[in-house]
């Protein structure tokens, strides 16, 4: 059965959402073994994507917001959105699994680069993605991001959990903001 998420309401998360963005996360992130799902990364890094904490405290920094994004009363996606100088970070982008393949990813990408501009006044978005994830690259590639070229070691002191092979490693893209002219 099609589901129709035109409707989707997205919007800024509150301290009282944390559960549930935790939730979201780990299950598009880290699911069972036998999740549905195409951009789960199980079968690279063990332990959970992120505790309830750690998503207390990004929503509590200064210029950090997580958007999320409900159907009816629940939260089905979410999106970390940072300044970072001039430019903003994105991250976190996560759909629940049954999801997936809706749209429902490229929506809140969406909003995420459009908040990026409207409240940082962003000039690029850069992101990071596990570099052994080439779906995933491939989805950002088809939105306009580009490859930098910065690789970084698995980050195993973040805490955000625990690769599976020794050689895992990150990779930066980038893309430019278009901004309307006035």
């Amino acid at each position: 059965m099609k589901h129709d998420y035109s409707e989707l309401v997205v919007t800024i998360s509150g301290p009282l959402d944390a559960e549930a963005i935790t939730q979201v996360i780990n299950q598009a992130y880290r699911p069972d073994t036998n999740a549905v799902g195409w951009t789960h990364e199980s079968d690279l890094v063990s332990g959970n994507r992120i505790c309830v904490a750690q998503v207390e405290q990004i929503i509590s920094r200064p210029e950090s917001v997580i958007l999320v994004g409900f159907n009816n009363a629940d939260i089905v996606a979410c999106v970390h959105v940072e300044k970072n100088g001039c430019n903003s970070s994105i991250g976190m982008l996560a759909v629940s699994p049954t999801l997936q393949g809706s749209g429902v990813g490229k929506r809140m990408l969406e909003y995420a680069e459009q908040y990026a501009v409207e409240h940082f006044s962003a000039e690029k978005f850069i992101l990071t993605v596990l570099s052994s994830r080439t779906e995933l690259i491939a989805f950002y590639l088809r939105r306009g991001y580009q490859h930098t070229g910065q690789m970084q070691d698995y980050p195993v002191h973040a805490g955000i959990g625990k690769p599976k092979f020794s050689n895992l490693t990150t990779e930066t893209l980038e893309k430019q903001a278009h901004r309307n002219k006035t």
